[in-house]
């Protein structure tokens, strides 16, 4: 049989992922502080939260591609939540913002042509790439007393094939919030370059620490003479990632054009099945009792690591503004996935920066979404372990 290139990976377990599962099937303890799925986490939900799901109206098959006028206003009703006014026409409903993001390259690009992607980020983006036959360029955050775009590293790594800039919203894993000053310097390059920006937000109702006046909102309020899509969805917004529910927002020059063909697109799946949809209203409506519980288990699980790692002056805990991970600058003494290995036998498993397109040693990351007291033992062989390393008088 002959298989397409696009598809042509590399499917062997790594050797972290092999320890991982060799440790979980002996039976012996992780402390797992890489936790990023809440309906695993120990969170209340509703008891009646299932029950939106048997709206005898989802037993009319109703094909809409764009998704149900109900859910959509839904939808702008969030917004309106955050101070943005939105008709149902701008919105696109979509099995996930995996979904959403092929939409959008899809819409977007031809073959070979290139998006760039802000960096360090979450891995999401090759698969999606290969498979919608376009490239990713990395485009630089860098860290100064907290983490910021690299505008000069942006435009040089625009060519005569990008076609569009992605941005998460605060970023995945950084936390980084994107000020106004940045939004203006990427609307600057959208133009410049006729290029569209594409804003992941579904970590948006997930703000750290004191509120920064300078922090962009959302960006479905669109940015002067930018294409911008939106793409969010109830998998961080209400903590409900299998009910598989996301959108694109659309705004900005062309962005009629731009949704009557993100429609034919929708139109060629309709992925979105008729009971999800007629619960959305209910779950939107219901999110704030989930961000409470999510908020409260971040800040006290940050809280917890910042006391421990207090004596630890070697290791620094980067700055967040938002989002559920810190990342952990430590000193750069072997490569991270060997540290990584070495944590795993002591019971706590964490992510090694690379995987965040850091670099190859230096940088730990991990996930405060955990259950307290698992998390809190987690940190306890984190620092033990971290104590025990020649880790050196301190940072260079």
């Amino acid at each position: 049989m002959r298989f397409s290139r696009r598809t042509n990976w590399n499917t062997e377990e790594s050797e972290l992922a092999r320890a991982h599962r060799l440790r979980a099937r002996a039976g012996l303890p992780i402390a797992d502080l890489t936790a990023s799925n809440p309906t695993r986490c120990g969170f209340t939900y509703d008891a009646e939260l299932l029950r939106a799901l048997t709206d005898p109206a989802a037993l009319d098959y109703d094909p809409q591609p764009k998704g149900t006028l109900r859910a959509r206003t839904a939808v702008c009703r969030y917004y309106a939540d955050h101070g943005v006014a939105l008709m149902p026409e701008q919105l696109v409903l979509t099995t996930s913002t995996s979904e959403a993001y092929s939409y959008l390259f899809r819409l977007l690009c031809n073959p070979g042509s290139e998006i760039l992607v802000a960096q360090p980020g979450y891995p999401l983006f090759d698969f999606l790439a290969a498979l919608d036959d376009v490239k990713l360029q990395p485009a630089p955050l860098v860290y100064d007393q907290g983490w910021q775009i690299d505008p000069e590293g942006f435009r040089r790594a625009i060519t005569p094939q990008t076609r569009a800039i992605v941005l998460v919203h605060p970023n995945n894993p950084t936390g980084h919030f994107t000020k106004q000053w940045e939004a203006e310097e990427l609307a600057r390059l959208c133009r410049e370059f006729d290029l569209s920006l594409i804003v992941d937000e579904v970590f948006l109702d997930y703000p750290l620490g004191a509120a920064i006046a300078e922090v962009r909102g959302s960006f479905a309020s669109g940015l002067e003479g930018a294409p911008v899509f939106v793409v969010s969805g109830l998998s961080k917004i209400a903590g409900l990632p299998q009910m598989k529910a996301a959108w694109i927002v659309a705004t900005g020059p062309d962005a009629g054009a731009a949704l009557e063909r993100l429609e034919v697109i929708a139109d060629t799946f309709l992925s979105m099945n008729a009971p999800v949809q007629s619960a959305l209203p209910v779950w939107l409506e219901g999110r704030t009792a989930m961000q409470r519980q999510i908020l409260e288990r971040v800040k006290t699980n940050l809280a917890e690591l910042d006391r421990q790692l207090c004596g630890l002056p070697q290791v620094r805990r980067l700055e967040i503004e938002g989002g559920w991970y810190a990342v952990l600058r430590i000193p750069a003494l072997k490569p991270d996935e060997q540290m990584v290995l070495e944590l795993l036998e002591r019971g706590v498993w964490v992510h090694p920066g690379y995987f965040f397109g850091m670099g190859e040693s230096g940088w730990l990351v991990v996930s405060l979404l955990a259950p307290e007291e698992e998390f809190r033992n987690g940190v306890i062989r984190l620092v033990d372990y971290l104590e025990q390393s020649e880790v050196g008088p301190g940072l260079q």
